[in-house]
């Protein structure tokens, strides 16, 4: 697959079907995330894959409540703008973020993959080029994935379920959902980077007027 191909299609893809992913492409895929740049290459990250039914009917509890958090706490604003003007592009553009989101959460166990991302240095931001890494890697593979960050709302109870050493300093960077989508690749629609884009200083033009996709 071409990279920019990839690099303009990789969205997020939490609607999946149960299909179990086969074990060569999940090696593939966690290959190709221990090769992502590591800050001064101390790769100090722990990758589990979990498949397991029953670790992931103990997880989907937590992440259940954690989702509905969201809805009710960070994003309840949006989302009442969102409901009282459904028809305009932004408030369209969030319900269906947020009906997405809710379909992982009501469909957790049944997703067949998911990667969480360990990391001993709560600062640092090196596991994440990896994990984008695997994100990239599935899409090659014709397999859809999620980056979600809802389970470290319960970082402790998560870790006692999969078992991570509490006399380590592993954190919970993320995890990731991985499946074959059950909707249709595509250029995901953002702002123009001229947009959202400075040169030299906040506010100073970036020097281009194009808005983009500039792929295919």
């Amino acid at each position: 697959m071409d990279v920019r191909e990839a690099l303009y299609t990789t969205r997020a893809m939490r609607r999946v079907t149960p299909e179990p992913i086969p074990m060569d492409a999940q090696e593939r895929i966690l290959d190709a995330a221990v090769r992502a740049p590591s800050g001064g290459n101390t790769q100090n990250w722990r990758f589990m894959l979990v498949d397991s039914p029953e670790v992931k009917a103990r997880l989907a509890p937590l992440y259940q409540q954690a989702i509905a958090g969201l809805w009710t706490g960070y994003y309840k604003d949006r989302i009442d703008s969102a409901l009282a003007a459904p028809d305009t592009p932004e408030s369209k553009s969030m319900l269906a973020v947020q009906k997405s989101a809710q379909w992982l959460a009501d469909h957790f166990e049944e997703v067949p993959l998911y990667l969480f991302g360990f990391s001993s240095d709560p600062g640092g931001s090196s596991i994440y080029p990896a994990m984008w890494s695997a994100q990239l890697a599935a899409r090659a593979e014709g397999i859809g994935s999620s980056l979600t960050q809802a389970l470290a709302f319960f970082d402790g109870e998560t870790r006692e379920i999969l078992g991570v050493p509490s006399d380590e300093t592993w954190y919970i960077a993320g995890t990731v959902s991985f499946g074959y989508p059950t909707g249709k690749w595509g250029v995901a629609q953002r702002q123009p980077a001229r947009d959202v884009s400075f040169r030299n200083g906040w506010g100073q033009p970036v020097g281009w007027d194009t808005e983009g996709p500039l792929w295919p």
